[in-house]
């Protein structure tokens, strides 16, 4: 029987953890991200989660975690010790990837980027943009090689969404939905309008621009991201849509990593 994998992707609005029997992914639970929460209550958490549906703690073999929020990172690697019993893989400097980071600074390449940049370079044509709607947007560049080129951050639509109904006084607090046209006659719909199709219209443009600053054409488009359903849908880019490919980074950073160490043993 082959153990199950457990990863976790810890970021700043959400906890996305999966888990995988192989290249299989089993389930994947989302939890609100809370930098309050302890130790021992985010493996309360994750046992509920396991209890959910319907595995034990000892069908797990291993565990590989991304995060952005390093003040919650060790809680929750900690959490995820005591109830698989394996030393997690945490993504960040000295963890052995199989992607070149063509960064300034390799070492400030957020794990999130990393893990969905290995995902993209293994499972899509190159080159290939990653688009990230998060918190934060983020347009991540893999080149035909497979390295990690670099990317673009842009405030993400949740953020600016927020700021708009917080920093105005007569705009109101609006859902995320795709307006029927983009010329808005009330507030609402003037609202999702900026936000929708200027997120969308953002993301061609800087594509575009990154592209041609590439020099080459790029064979894939791949969103991620909580949000990512929704906006590329008024995108000209023809994307594919990957919610959990930053579990799949994950999964595949996890089984190179455990193969090298075997073979240095």
């Amino acid at each position: 029987m082959i153990g199950l994998l457990l990863t976790i992707d810890i970021g700043n609005t959400n906890l996305t953890i999966g888990a995988y029997s192989g290249e299989e992914l089993k389930f994947v639970s989302r939890l609100a991200t809370d930098r309050s929460r302890t130790e021992d209550q985010y493996a309360i958490e994750l046992k509920s989660i396991f209890d959910l549906y319907g595995y034990g703690f000892d069908e797990f073999t291993g565990c590989a975690i991304s995060s952005v929020v390093p003040e919650l990172t060790g809680a929750i690697s900690h959490a995820a010790k005591r109830i698989t019993g394996s030393e997690p893989i945490v993504l960040g400097p000295g963890v052995k990837t199989g992607i070149n980071i063509l960064a300034d600074d390799p070492s400030q390449a957020g794990a999130d980027l990393v893990a969905a940049s290995v995902a993209a370079a293994n499972l899509y044509e190159l080159p290939c943009f990653v688009i990230d709607l998060g918190t934060a947007t983020k347009i991540n560049v893999i080149d035909e090689s497979g390295s990690f080129c670099g990317c673009a951050i842009a405030p993400g639509v949740g953020i600016s969404l927020e700021a708009l109904s917080a920093k105005t006084s007569q705009l109101p607090a609006i859902s995320l939905s795709t307006p029927k046209k983009a010329i808005g006659t009330n507030s609402i719909d003037c609202m999702q309008s900026g936000v929708v199709f200027g997120t969308a219209a953002m993301l061609d443009g800087l594509c575009d621009r990154m592209e041609q600053e590439l020099g080459r054409k790029v064979k894939s488009f791949v969103a991620t991201g909580g949000l990512s359903g929704e906006i590329i849908k008024s995108c000209n880019h023809k994307m594919a849509y990957d919610p959990e490919l930053i579990l799949k980074g994950l999964r595949i950073i996890s089984v190179s990593y455990t193969h090298l160490r075997a073979h240095e043993t």
